[in-house]
């Protein structure tokens, strides 16, 4: 499922007449995809559909959807704005099917819209379309005032002649509201957002998703978006690099499950993560691994929050790690170094902090010193052992890595940190990590996230998962998929740290960096969803993210 900016788009389509596949047969499957996505959503036999037509080729597909909901039993109305219909041949269609319609001309007042918008069950929008970038002023402007204003008063809580305090209050049934390829008001390009633009509840993008449609503010106008087939052959696409994840696409990369099985199939991960202060981060990425399915999982925190941990963590074997005031310290790498070879995927940082003995451990771990002296290991780092000279070990060989969270902020502080890990180490930052790393302001990550992730990809050669509504998977080689995804559910502490073991425990399952980055992530998206389906999108915490990860997967697999 590609992303195209709009001048993609219009050359796609080009493409496509010139290959046969003419204008109008592109119009007539998109209001009949447009059509059957309504009737999907809200059913249209029986129910009162209202649609705002516009000039040019939005206002064409609004005709030709209007013309097919009224053949599926729905009693459509037409508002009309700025169409000229004289030669219109979807005009005409509708006419013959005698749906009504007003001109906006015709009504100087508003007073025939507000009464159709009072009484309608949806509402489609079908009056600006991709490549409309200024303001919208004029009667443009007091129509979808006049609609915002229907709608937000349908929708507004009210009492009703008899009130029960404590159950709540009683609400209208809202009309639904549809866009038509995007919001009026929308730049397809650039997410930017006109403050008339009516917000949907439902967003039908025709052909391919637009980047509008993911960055925000206008991704937060969107609603739920439904991509409509118009039968653009495939490989006109070729070269459009961004795209959106499905379904289908993430239930093709799962790791298979044969019956003769063991746990040992299932991969060995190891999470090292932990410290006084973030005990709950080593709890929520390690039993996160094991949710997705891995065979074994180990465990490795400073050895002062083991009690904590294990005490919730049942799951999980344990390699605990000498500590420094409970936190990782120095020590660590010399116990890790010895059991590395025993795992098919590591993950570091969740929970770590940032104090400085922390720190030389990570730096130890991964090749910043050329050595690790050899020396006593205790659980409880003894700084005089620093001092004593010893035998030298060469540098460690890592598993497939995971890099999350504080091991993301300790990294930053490194000059050229990126060539300390693995080929393809799989990062997974959040804007203000990401910024770290770059040595940015937050602000420029997130003013084109889809750049910088691409570009930071390539420059690192690690995988990056740049988090956030819409997370992006990047490749080095310029693989991007954005997820499709933009939960507020998901907006709580420990979130980060169920996608980090997702993705570890599909890394130690033996997918490579990419895909297991991309169905860690997918899994972690769905199981937010699946949260906030249950919960609602406040109060959801963590655990129960963790928790709906084995659901998540037997929704891609259709049980």
């Amino acid at each position: 499922m590609k992303i195209v900016t709009t001048e993609e788009m219009r050359r796609i389509e080009i493409a496509a007449d010139a290959g046969g596949l003419t204008f109008d047969q592109m119009m007539e499957n998109a209001g009949r995809a447009v059509a059957q996505a309504v009737d999907e959503w809200v059913g249209a036999g029986g129910t009162q559909v209202l649609v705002l037509v516009g000039p040019g080729n939005n206002g064409g597909d609004g005709l030709v959807a209007a013309r097919h909901l009224a053949e599926m039993g729905a009693t459509v109305t037409l508002y009309v704005w700025k169409r000229k219909t004289e030669g219109d041949k979807n005009w005409e269609l509708a006419q013959d099917r005698d749906i009504p319609a007003t001109l906006m001309a015709d009504d100087a007042k508003l007073d025939k819209l507000g009464a159709l918008l009072a009484q309608t069950d949806v509402v489609i929008d079908a009056l600006l379309g991709t490549g409309v970038s200024r303001p919208i002023e004029g009667d443009l402007k007091r129509l979808l005032d006049q609609a915002r204003a229907v709608i937000d008063r349908r929708r507004r809580p009210t009492d009703g002649p008899l009130v029960a305090p404590a159950g709540g209050e009683v609400q209208a049934d809202p009309p639904v509201v549809v866009a038509l390829d995007v919001p009026s008001g929308l730049n397809s390009d650039t997410g930017a957002l006109d403050p008339a633009a009516l917000p949907a509840d439902l967003t039908v993008t025709l052909a391919a998703v637009k980047r509008g449609h993911i960055l925000f503010p206008g991704a937060g106008a969107v609603g739920v978006l439904v991509v409509g087939d118009i039968g653009i052959p495939e490989e006109l696409y070729a070269d459009i690099a961004l795209e959106m994840a499905t379904p289908a696409q993430i239930a093709g990369l799962l790791p298979d499950r044969p019956a003769g099985a063991h746990k040992g199939t299932f991969g060995k991960a190891l999470v090292v993560a932990g410290s006084v202060n973030y005990t709950g981060a080593a709890y929520l990425s390690a039993g996160s691994a094991t949710r997705v399915g891995t065979g074994l999982v180990t465990l490795a925190p400073p050895q002062a929050i083991y009690p904590i941990v294990a005490a919730r963590l049942a799951e999980a074997t344990y390699l605990l790690l000498p500590h420094d005031m409970g936190v990782l310290a120095p020590d660590a790498a010399k116990v890790l170094s010895e059991r590395l070879d025993d795992y098919d995927a590591l993950l570091l940082g969740p929970g770590f902090g940032q104090e400085k003995p922390t720190e030389e451990f990570l730096s130890q771990l991964l090749g910043g010193q050329k050595a690790i002296r050899k020396h006593h290991v205790g659980f409880i780092h003894d700084e005089e052992s620093e001092e004593k000279e010893g035998e030298e070990v060469e540098g460690i060989t890592l598993p497939p890595l995971v890099v999350d969270a504080d091991g993301l902020n300790l990294l930053a502080k490194t000059d050229q940190w990126w060539r300390q890990l693995p080929p393809e180490t799989i990062l997974t930052p959040h804007p203000g990590e990401m910024a770290r790393l770059i040595g940015c302001k937050t602000t420029e990550v997130q003013s084109d996230r889809i750049g910088c992730a691409v570009e930071m990809s390539a420059q690192w050669g690690h995988v990056v998962v740049l988090k956030g509504a819409y997370t992006l998977v990047a490749a080095p080689d310029g693989r991007v998929v954005v997820l499709p995804f933009a939960n507020p559910a998901m907006a709580t502490a420990g979130s980060g740290d169920v996608l980090a073991g997702a993705i570890v425990g599909m890394r130690a399952q033996g997918l490579a960096p990419f895909e297991a980055a991309l169905v860690g992530a997918y899994l972690h998206g769905l199981a937010g969803e699946l949260a906030r389906d249950v919960l609602g999108d406040a109060g959801v915490v963590a655990g129960d993210l963790m928790g709906m990860l084995p659901l998540a997967i037997r929704r891609l697999k259709g049980e």
